[in-house]
């Protein structure tokens, strides 16, 4: 891929992933899914739709965070690459569990605590949130061999072989068949949802797509079959949504007698990972068509979303904790949380991340030069 050329449509698809995270947060609390903060009440509906949302928000940003890492290792030997990513994760995510978790902690077990600054007497830090960031700089490091590898005359016929296989109508579908399986496999031995990265059937699913965003950038070949194959993979995408809920809405009662609960939880899972799959191939492709093209907000939104994404969730559980003791029903409850939420952290971003050097490099940002 031309590391020199602007992919405007890459800088539009990771603010569109941030905000689908943002706007998943906002729900949390009133679908009933066991949120930091909980309304009493809870919507079935919402949950049925962040479902499904759920299956293709975080793929999507690790393969685009897998290939923003060649594009960001195209200007740095390795060394400077290590340095880099480590100034841009691991200072933002020290400071972050020192100092913007605490607070969800805080109105979490509000209860339990005497004080606020009972938390750092206790030692009650947790990353929360911000586990994309512990994981992504531990995957971006592991991955720094295979960046090199592809960089290499080394890798030429392996990728003449990927990219061969791309211009066949089914290859980068079939691309999606050993996230299938290792998932369904891996899943029986760890079942949770858990994002800690010793929990392998996670790691192993977001570390396959951050590899593929890695591949997709290793050449332009990729990104041409994806788009002359978008249609296709729409109509993979449309038949596995319908797939996932005919799956997700069957009664039990009805599957139970026929099919053993570890076969039923193989068949959800492989769904799941077919939508993420075939959406993520649509997405890309169509987004080359739509989304490539510059914008005035793209460059302010894009150096933003950083600390936004890092900031969002406390203000969220924070305006949460109040809004739900309302006596309103959900629909106002979320509009509520999502207009001063999304008013605040635009706020503290302005007034206090932006301007300053020393904010900056707590949040991962880069120099204004830069």
């Amino acid at each position: 891929m031309d590391t020199t050329t602007r992919r405007y449509d890459l800088d539009w698809l990771r603010v569109i992933a941030i905000l689908a995270v943002y706007c998943h947060h906002i729900g949390m609390p009133f679908n009933g899914d066991g949120f930091h903060i909980m309304n009493s009440e809870s919507s079935k509906v919402l949950d049925d739709i962040m479902v499904y949302f759920e299956q293709f928000r975080l793929p999507l940003l690790f393969l685009i965070s897998g290939t923003g890492t060649v594009l960001a290792f195209s200007k740095r030997n390795w060394q400077q690459f290590f340095k880099e990513r480590t100034g841009r994760l691991i200072i933002p995510l020290i400071f972050g569990v020192l100092f913007i978790v605490p607070p969800q902690t805080y109105y979490q077990y509000i209860n339990e605590f005497s004080s606020y600054w009972q938390i750092y007497k206790d030692g009650r830090f947790e990353t929360n949130h911000l586990w994309f960031i512990e994981n992504l700089y531990v995957i971006s490091i592991l991955a720094i061999p295979l960046i090199i590898f592809l960089k290499s005359k080394k890798s030429q016929s392996f990728k003449n072989w990927f990219v061969k296989m791309s211009s066949y109508k089914v290859g980068l579908l079939l691309g999606g068949f050993p996230l299938i399986i290792f998932t369904m496999l891996l899943k029986r031995y760890y079942p949770t949802g858990s994002s800690s990265l010793t929990n392998f059937s996670e790691t192993f699913f977001y570390t396959y797509f951050f590899i593929t965003g890695i591949l997709f950038a290793s050449s332009q070949l990729f990104w041409d079959n994806l788009k002359k194959f978008r249609r296709f993979h729409l109509i993979v995408f449309i038949i596995s949504s319908f797939s996932f809920y005919g799956y997700y809405f069957i009664p039990n009662n009805i599957v139970e007698p026929y099919v053993s609960i570890s076969i039923r939880w193989d068949i959800w899972y492989g769904l799941c990972c077919l939508l993420g799959w075939s959406f993520v191939l649509t997405l890309l492709g169509y987004g080359q068509i739509y989304l490539n093209r510059p914008s005035p907000w793209l460059k302010k939104m894009n150096e933003a979303i950083y600390p936004f994404y890092i900031l969002h969730q406390t203000v969220i559980v924070v305006f949460a904790y109040f809004i739900i003791q309302m006596n309103f029903d959900i629909p106002i409850k979320i509009t509520l949380l999502l207009t001063s939420s999304f008013i605040v952290i635009v706020l503290i971003y302005r007034l206090i991340i932006y301007p300053f050097r020393i904010t900056r490099v707590l949040f991962g940002m880069k120099r204004k030069s830069e």
